[in-house]
């Protein structure tokens, strides 16, 4: 038996042409390419991902600022509210000139139009809540 006729000789199988060999080498050079190209998208997509993280920290923190702000100045101004609320009860039994009148007349009424006879004799201290 020749030697290079034996189906069962290994180096035969192992042995590539130089056509297929070149042709591995190409294909080995492009898997390692690709490899790398992948590796560098995923560490941009990584990267991407922490900074959207951290944006989204930010805004969080300056939400709850904005939240805790908006919250501070419900309470102020529903104290305010409170404030002369009691005020305005107080005054209204003293107050002659705000006798029950129906809309149309509050709303056309001389008395209510910058009447300063009617600020002086009616001046309220508020000081309370004047800024």
């Amino acid at each position: 038996m020749a030697h290079g006729s034996d189906s069962n000789d290994s180096s035969y199988a192992k042995s590539p042409s130089p056509a297929s060999s070149r042709q591995g080498s190409s294909d080995n050079i492009k898997k390692v390419m690709r490899r790398e190209k992948n590796r560098i998208a995923a560490q941009k997509s990584r990267m991407r991902q922490t900074q959207k993280a951290d944006s989204l920290h930010l805004e969080s923190e300056n939400l709850e600022k904005e939240n805790a702000a908006l919250r501070k100045e419900v309470k102020r101004l529903t104290e305010e509210a409170k404030y002369l609320s009691s005020v305005l009860t107080t005054h209204e039994p003293l107050c002659t000139g705000l006798a029950p009148q129906t809309t149309h007349d509050l709303l056309y009424s001389p008395h209510h139009h910058g009447s300063s006879a009617f600020h002086h004799q009616h001046s309220i201290a508020v000081s309370h809540y004047q800024h």
